[in-house]
């Protein structure tokens, strides 16, 4: 007799689960953060020269830009297009001492923990007329700032757990209850997670078994969440393509949080370009600068960070894109749907976006032995073309 497979753990993921994930855009006062909000969200908030002009937190949504949604439009022709979305923050400005109250230190930090991925936006431009809250122009101590104080906040977080629960945990002695059990393990897990971070290390950047995982997913840790770095240069050394800071936020990410993007933009640049009257101004801007938006690649390198991906139906009332979390089978798929569809989830008949764009059509793509048949525990793959079957009759196409 052939010896039964063992079944595969499936990882758990770092954050918290679902498809309807934030981002929240961070930084030190007075480095373009709400600039950069206001451009890419076209939602102007104050932008005054003053270290809190941005005190309750703005959102936003953005369209992700995806050609291949682009291409599903322009075959079927339907009544309407609905791309992905990606929710934004704009937070105020951290200063030293956030995490002692400094500013307005813990509403701000209340703020980022409500989010689940940051853009950390790192001044990379000299201007007179716009004031440094800590003087200099110096990126490397102004991430340093930002990542202490997040890591300080997290250290005061668990600490709290650990005063709170340490005298308990001590009078269960070495046996006890499966209850007692869990509730030492989950001790255990904190202190080390709190060891972890007061060595001035990022949560996110450990290797967490899935109970540590399914625990850290239960404390809101800002460490813990994904980070993009956002370089703001001058509009100058965005169309020329240079600027001394860069090599210097660089060293300091490879040494501090190697694998981390960093994109550099200009929050100018993209201010000018988002108050065009018209396309045909917007591309005489580009072509005069020789230049393009970074904010597309900002926006999908966010939602990538997050772990979201996104799958689309298409039928000719409408084409829409999706969000689901990279590595979800069909049934967590379609709940982004409708709850009905995934309860009463039959089968689902699936398109290789690949495959539809090469054979032209679906009758072609049928004609080609490219349909696909998949069960409610397949996984959905990043721009597969659905039509879920469901018991609750024809289903999202």
């Amino acid at each position: 007799m052939a010896p039964k497979k063992q079944a595969v753990e499936e990882k758990l993921q770092l954050g918290r689960p679902g498809n309807n994930l934030k981002i929240g855009v961070v930084g030190l006062p007075n480095v373009g953060k709400s600039t950069f909000f206001g451009a890419i969200t076209t939602v102007e908030a104050a932008a005054e020269n003053y270290p809190f002009c941005t005190i309750d937190p703005q959102e936003s949504r953005v369209a992700v830009p995806d050609e291949r949604l682009e291409w599903l439009y322009e075959k079927y022709k339907p009544g309407s297009k609905i791309p992905a979305y990606l929710t934004v923050f704009d937070i105020a400005g951290l200063v030293k001492g956030a995490s002692e109250g400094a500013g307005l230190g813990n509403a701000f930090l209340s703020h980022i923990s409500a989010v689940d991925g940051i853009f950390h936006v790192v001044r990379a431009f000299t201007d007179e007329d716009v004031v440094h809250v800590e003087g200099e122009v110096d990126p490397a101590r102004d991430l340093d700032i930002i990542h202490r104080e997040l890591r300080l906040k997290d250290i005061a977080m668990l600490n709290k757990y650990i005063d709170a629960n340490k005298r308990n945990i001590e009078q269960m002695g070495a046996g006890g209850s499966v209850e007692d059990k869990k509730k030492k393990d989950e001790f255990n897990i904190i202190v080390k997670v709190r060891d972890w971070v007061a060595a001035d290390k990022d949560v996110r950047k450990g290797q967490w078994s899935n109970k540590e995982i399914d625990v850290l997913n239960h404390q809101g840790l800002l460490t813990a969440k994904p980070v993009t770095y956002l370089a703001n240069v001058s509009e100058k050394d965005y169309v020329r393509k240079k600027n001394k800071f860069l090599p210097v936020i660089k060293k300091w990410i490879d040494d501090n949080n190697p694998g981390d993007k960093l994109i550099p933009f200009s929050g100018v640049f993209e201010s000018t370009l988002a108050g065009m009257p018209d396309e045909d101004s917007k591309k005489a801007y580009l072509d005069e600068n020789k230049a393009t938006s970074a904010f597309p690649k900002i926006i999908t390198t966010g939602y990538d960070s997050l772990n979201l991906m996104h799958f689309f139906t298409a039928g000719e009332k409408e084409v829409r894109a999706w969000t689901c979390r990279k590595g979800a089978k069909m049934t967590e798929a379609a709940r982004s749907i409708h709850n009905e569809i995934a309860d009463s989830l039959i089968q689902v008949d699936v398109m290789k976006f690949d495959d539809l764009k090469v054979a032209g059509s679906e009758t072609d793509l049928k004609a080609a032995g490219k349909l696909l048949i998949r069960g409610k525990d397949a996984v959905i793959d990043d721009g597969d073309v659905v039509y879920f079957r469901s018991g609750m009759g024809r289903a999202k196409k």
